[in-house]
């Protein structure tokens, strides 16, 4: 901006997120459409290095070199209404009541005669999915845990290996990939810098890639070959918490195509899996109800200086996501593990008094590692640990060995995450809250880190 000039603002773009609001009589800058959609519901794009010039009623965009640039324009399909609290005493609160309706915005319209149908993923063409040998899964904390729980379900569903790499790590270790390999790349914001350049590095080395992504024209849905954008409308919290199920939700849509297309899930099977994803949100709504239980539980635990938990198969990456929550919100010391790792060493940090919320599978399933968890609760209670269990409804082997149980609704082995990890997100915010801290913006963190 110049005093000579007060009706014109320049912008560069390099990096950095950068977004125009397009609105009557008056234009806006801003790195993300929450800062301007209580004005205009008009956004543009803005490229990598390109410049901006708004006045009132105009904008031009021009390259690095002074050529012009004619930018995509997009309408952003959440009002300014979405971006409050409503009430509610924290963004917090009111996005995590907002859970069952973001895994609800994120199926509506992909499905069809019962089937998914993602048209953003079928138009890489037959030919490229059937062809993919691999999936690889980037992306940074919480993002990250929403990967390796799509790891389990894309396996099982489509028969392809897939590995899941923290973005920051996987391109300074020369990865090993292919034309065949379909780079999936996981961020609320499309702006976080690591997972950028891993997807740029994945695009250079001849991968194909695939964003899944919560904000509208952000900068790494536009670096890739594909997008199926969440629908979870703008989360302000710093911790993540609808866009997590989101997350999952959008990974798990992309597993059911692609085990269609491969002929690895069988229509009747695919059926069954997607009638039971469009259940979750009723489902979720439910699980909303123990909210004052858990508020109950982190008041008297106001004082825990440490917090563990435990989770096997899929439970394991929500036990990690409900250490991260604690870590983020409460400041105290947390760690998720994988329970079948406790006789591997954790159990040494077992002592009188040591909370631990523990994952437990559905018994109803011959196969869901029931039996191994309860054991692994004996072990740990019979050391003097305090147990508080998340199970689902009708479990009663829990019900000897543990302190307290919070009791989920009856979902197969892939949909109990989503349900599981919303007394984990409620118990963050509460135990954070019972301390006096500010829940929506925890001390050193930002909600988009768009540096290296």
């Amino acid at each position: 901006m110049h005093a000579d000039q007060p009706d014109v603002v320049v912008g560069a773009r390099r990096n950095s997120p950068l977004v125009i609001g397009l609105g009557e009589g008056e234009n806006f800058l801003g790195s993300d459409v929450a800062a301007f959609v209580e004005y205009t519901r008009h956004a543009m794009e803005i490229g990598q290095d390109q410049l901006v010039t708004i006045r009132p009623d105009s904008v031009e965009v021009v390259d690095f070199a002074g050529q012009p640039v004619t930018p995509t324009t997009f309408e952003v399909d959440w009002d300014a209404s979405a971006a409050e609290k409503g009430g509610w005493s924290s963004f917090m609160a009111k996005e995590i009541s907002e859970e069952p309706e973001a895994v609800a915005k994120t199926i509506i319209g992909r499905v069809h005669d019962g089937l998914v149908d993602l048209p953003e993923v079928t138009a890489l063409g037959p030919e490229v999915l059937s062809s993919i040998d691999r999936v690889l899964i980037i992306a940074c904390g919480t993002a990250a845990y929403a990967g390796l729980v799509g790891k389990y379900a894309i396996e099982q569903w489509s028969r392809i290996p897939v590995d899941v790499e923290l973005a920051h790590e996987f391109r300074y270790r020369e990865p090993v990939l292919s034309p065949n390999t379909l780079v999936v790349s996981i961020s609320q914001s499309g702006e976080t810098m690591d997972t950028l350049m891993a997807v740029k590095y994945a695009r250079e080395k001849g991968a194909r890639t695939l964003s899944i992504c919560n904000t509208q024209g952000a900068t790494i849905p536009r670096e890739s070959d594909a997008v199926v954008y969440t629908h979870a409308g703008p989360e302000v919290a710093v911790a993540s918490t609808k866009a997590f199920v989101a997350q999952i939700t959008a990974i798990y849509l992309l597993g059911l195509q692609l085990g269609q297309v491969r002929g690895t899930l069988s229509p009747e099977r695919a059926r069954g899996l997607v009638a039971e994803l469009q259940a979750v949100p009723d489902k979720l709504s439910d699980v909303l109800a123990v909210g004052e239980r858990i508020k109950e539980l982190a008041h008297w635990m106001a004082d825990t200086r440490s917090v563990l938990f435990l989770g096997r198969h899929v439970g394991y990456p929500v036990a990690l996501e409900g250490a991260l929550k604690l870590k983020e919100l409460a400041y105290i010391h947390a760690e998720g593990f994988a329970a079948g790792e406790l006789k591997h060493g954790p159990i040494a940090l077992i002592e009188p008094g040591q909370v631990v919320f523990v994952i437990v599978p559905s018994p109803r399933d011959p196969n869901s590692l029931h039996a191994k968890v309860v054991s692994n609760i004996q072990e740990i209670r019979a050391r003097g640990a305090r147990v508080i269990a998340i199970a689902e409804e009708g479990d009663v082997a829990v019900l000897p060995h543990a302190d307290e149980v919070i009791r989920i609704p009856l979902a197969s082995p892939f949909f109990e995450p989503l349900l599981a990890v919303v007394p984990l997100h409620i118990f963050g915010m509460e135990l954070a809250a019972a301390k006096g801290l500010d829940v929506d913006q925890p001390r050193n963190l930002a909600k988009s880190v768009t540096v290296e």
